[in-house]
């Protein structure tokens, strides 16, 4: 028997082509306040065309399908290095900023988990948060914790199954000569933790990487990147195998070209099933605007 949505369905018509979504939730949602309808969305309430957005600015399109969530929004995490994308009971989904580690170590505790369980232990949940994936600490973007251990078993066994698209975007030094390819090599790491290319089969960890660029200059390119494999520092390492290191990468090639003051790799996308109930979710964020207003400027001053 098919369970009934939990969402209730509105077709964007042509008289509300070009709407942001925020006024058409409100038209939608006729005599709630603004402050609920912001509560809905920035408690991850909101989907468009199958994918949960917090975006209240989103121009909309006619025929697109935005689904509102009638249950109660779930309380908020929102500070200067993590921001709640998502939360059910099972899990949650956050937007990391860089300079934040994914999970504690020996000489640093402050992390996103610590910050998760702080969030959980105010909103009294009666949970910790379970660590199933990381991002290398200056990296950003959406990642995924489990709330349970039922979710973390199914995450953890599964996650190649579970994850259906994980993409990245990254400034790097350089004009990237072909538009679309495919960076093929074994991992290895050596005494100093430094990960570097082997090109003999089974020498290391098989790492697989697409890439696909999406605007460049004489100086820069930015280039769409997904992963086949989830090896450490993979992005970084396969950047500079081609000679185009991550911009502000001082490990792999990317100290002196630093426009953004930061290592300039973000995952923006990460779909997946439920790894309980298998509902397809979707998660996206933009291209930090950083990235876009270094490809901007050099294309003006050339």
């Amino acid at each position: 028997m098919k369970r009934p949505s939990n969402y209730t369905p509105f077709i964007v018509q042509p008289a509300d082509h070009g709407t942001e979504l925020l006024p058409f939730l409100m038209k939608c949602l006729d005599g709630a306040s603004r402050t609920k309808v912001k509560g809905i969305l920035s408690g991850g309430g909101v989907r468009v065309d199958g994918m949960n957005t917090t975006q209240f600015d989103l121009v909309l399109a006619r025929g697109q399908r935005v689904e509102i969530s009638k249950a109660k929004p779930l309380a908020t995490l929102n500070n200067r290095y993590v921001r709640l994308v998502y939360e059910d009971h099972h899990l949650l989904v956050v937007e990391k900023q860089p300079g934040i580690l994914s999970m504690a170590t020996r000489a640093h505790s402050f992390c996103v988990k610590t910050l998760l369980d702080d969030y959980l232990h105010k909103c009294h949940r009666k949970c910790t948060a379970h660590v199933v994936h990381r991002l290398d600490r200056d990296t950003s973007g959406l990642m995924v914790y489990a709330k349970t251990m039922e979710a973390e078993r199914i995450l953890e066994e599964h996650w190649h199954e579970i994850v259906t698209d994980r993409r990245y975007v990254a400034l790097v030094s350089g004009r990237m000569e072909r538009q679309k390819g495919s960076v093929e090599s074994w991992l290895k790491e050596n005494k100093a933790f430094f990960t570097y290319s082997s090109h003999v089969p089974d020498d290391g960890k098989y790492a697989l990487t697409h890439y696909r660029v999406l605007q460049a200059d004489n100086r820069h390119t930015l280039v769409e990147l997904q992963l086949e494999t989830g090896r450490k520092n993979q992005i970084r390492v396969h950047m500079q195998d081609l000679g185009h290191p991550v911009c502000g990468d001082p490990k792999y090639g990317g100290h002196d070209d630093n426009p953004c003051r930061r290592l300039c790799l973000h995952a923006f996308r990460l779909f997946l099933r439920h790894p309980v109930t298998g509902e397809p979710l979707r998660f996206e964020t933009p291209i930090p605007k950083a990235f876009r207003e270094v490809m901007q400027n050099t294309s003006a001053t050339r």
